[in-house]
Formats: structure tokens, sequence, C-alpha cells
């Protein structure tokens, strides 16, 4: 079989790898101020000021708190805060993927967080 595309078009790397993140939160409250539950899945808020876009695919390694387990979590950019924004960091929020450790991810958290998901505090997010 071959190929019908014009050379031109043809990517010999193969497709775009996505970005690498590698994310340590160590306190609960930054945990509870990145977390956005009200994302289908599950997802964070990533200060960051590295050119993302929407909709790119995102790795990421997660440390939370003390735990010596990174969580390793596929993603993708579904917003982006190109500069600091009303008192808001600037960075971009993930959706986790359903699987690729996002179902993992989104239970350790919410496990972390327990109650505190309820409250009305401001976050990154909100």
């Amino acid at each position: 079989m071959t190929d019908t595309q014009p050379p031109s078009t043809i990517n010999p790397a193969g497709p775009a790898k996505p970005g690498v993140l590698s994310l340590a939160i160590r306190e609960k409250a930054a945990l509870f101020a990145a977390y956005m539950p009200f994302v289908k899945g599950g997802g964070l808020f990533v200060p960051t000021s590295r050119p993302f876009k929407m909709g790119e695919e995102v790795f990421m390694l997660l440390t939370l708190l003390d735990d010596p387990h990174k969580l390793k979590i596929v993603g993708k950019v579904i917003w982006v805060t190109p500069q600091t924004v009303n008192n808001k960091p600037q960075g971009m929020g993930i959706q986790f993927s359903d699987k690729d450790g996002g179902i993992e991810a989104k239970k350790r958290i919410e496990t972390i967080l327990g109650a505190a998901l309820k409250s009305s505090r401001p976050t990154h997010t909100f």
C-alpha cells in the first residue's frame, strides 16, 4: 500500500508529542485552589508561563502532599489564562483523561480534599 499524501505533508517524526509537566502540590490549601471538580473527569489548574494550546495533550507527573508516589496523568488543555487577570495567576486548565491515570488522580485528590470540596472559598478558577 502506498501513501497518497504529498511528501510535503507527511510528518516523518510521527504525531506530535504531548507537553510534559511536573507538578508538586505540597499543601492541601494549594490542592484545593488548583483542583477543578466541575470539569468532567476532574482537572487541575496549572500555573505556568509555558505556551500551550487549547486541546493540546499534556502528560503530567503529579506529586500530592508528602506522598512519594507520583501520579502519571494524561490530559488536555481546556483553557489558558495568558497573563494574570483579576489576581488570578497565569496558567492553564488541564482536564484529566478518563483513562491514563486520570481516574486514579481524581479519586486521590477528592479523597484528600474530602469535605473541603463543598467549600465556597475562592480558588484559582472561581
